[in-house]
């Protein structure tokens, strides 16, 4: 049997890289070599034991990646072919897939979860996942660091898509890490009138700047919401997206998005974690309040297109990249803040 490179999660905060061996495949199953794979805030949650479901002891984190096809797949695809997966596997015949709603399957089976991730030379993509349609040819032209990105703005999508995001909106997002630039970008897409971005963090404020956002804030030195109110004829923000796994902000955001306005929990947040809400502001303002999980291969497939169509910019997202031999640094800088996106690639 061969052995393969892969980052080991062998249990919170423990993870190194050793030799495994090879994925096995069964039949139907298709063997991929991982070109590149981002790292996701959640990969960083399941490495500091915050997040806990579907995860075990060891297993290989990375669900955001693109690789070349190996074999297998029942002949569906070549060797050599480039290719990008969809992560989350849903079953199609449970009463949530029947109803639409895959994302929610109840026997959903997520790659870098139940199934070991990217962050390996190797990933096997078992035949469910082929044969459902969660395997799709790179467009000619994208970099596998760049298709690696259809992952996380699919989620997006789905979030905003939950929420409403309109043409002349007024949208507020807190946070701007990775996922708080994809909403940005998504948000300006979809023809949002004004942006405006609470982070704390001034690297991030320029990024959320240089990524579209009109106005940036820094909630530890102004205040948010007398700052919205001012640029909104004191009514407060159509949409506000909390674009970041900290509690209190879900109360924050229902003070500043108007009557009527919504307000989208898109983050993930750890394990445990409660907030308090009031649920009067919520009654008497009829604010429509959305959570957002996962994506669907239908938007996987239109966040593909969207990014190797040209006219939606993630470059600038791709700010460190780092081989599979450097995939503690790679985790570690992700956290820090001091990067927008990390790659692991294949060097």
């Amino acid at each position: 049997m061969n052995e393969m490179k892969a980052g080991v999660l062998t249990g919170p905060n423990e993870l190194v890289l050793d030799e495994v061996p090879d994925p096995q495949l069964e039949a139907g199953d298709l063997l991929i070599r991982v070109k590149a794979a981002t790292v996701c805030g959640t990969d960083i949650r399941i490495f500091r034991g915050r997040k806990t479901m579907g995860i075990r002891y060891p297993s290989i984190l990375g669900h955001e990646f693109a690789g070349e096809v190996v074999e297998g797949g029942n002949g569906r695809w070549k060797s050599g072919q480039a290719v990008c997966v969809c992560p989350a596997i849903s079953c199609g015949h449970c009463q949530h897939c029947i109803r639409g709603y895959e994302n929610l399957c109840q026997n959903l089976q997520a790659v870098g979860y139940e199934i070991d991730g990217a962050f390996a030379e190797y990933i096997r993509i078992p035949a469910a996942g082929v044969e459902r349609g969660n395997v799709f040819a790179l467009p000619e032209g994208l970099s596998f660091d760049k298709a690696s990105l259809a992952e996380p703005l699919a989620c997006v999508m789905n979030g905003q898509e939950q929420v409403g995001v309109d043409r002349g909106d007024t949208v507020v997002i807190l946070g701007s890490g990775p996922i708080g630039i994809l909403h940005i970008k998504l948000a300006r897409h979809a023809g949002a009138h004004r942006i405006i971005v609470s982070e704390p963090n001034p690297l991030r404020r320029a990024a959320a700047q240089a990524a579209g956002a009109d106005f940036t804030v820094d909630p530890t030195a102004e205040n948010l919401g007398e700052f919205v109110r001012a640029h909104t004829g004191g009514l407060g923000a159509d949409v506000v997206i909390v674009a970041i796994g900290v509690p209190a902000l879900a109360n924050d955001a229902l003070g500043l998005v108007r009557h009527r306005g919504r307000v989208s929990l898109f983050a993930g947040f750890s394990a445990g974690d409660r907030a308090e809400l009031d649920v009067n502001a919520i009654h008497y303002n009829e604010i429509r309040l959305t959570g957002a999980f996962g994506l669907s291969r239908l938007q996987y497939e239109n966040a593909l297109k969207l990014i190797a169509g040209g006219r939606f910019e993630v470059d600038s997202m791709l700010t460190h990249r780092f081989g599979l031999a450097e995939i503690s640094a790679a985790l570690t800088t992700a956290e820090q803040g001091t990067a927008i996106k990390v790659a692991v690639i294949d060097a």
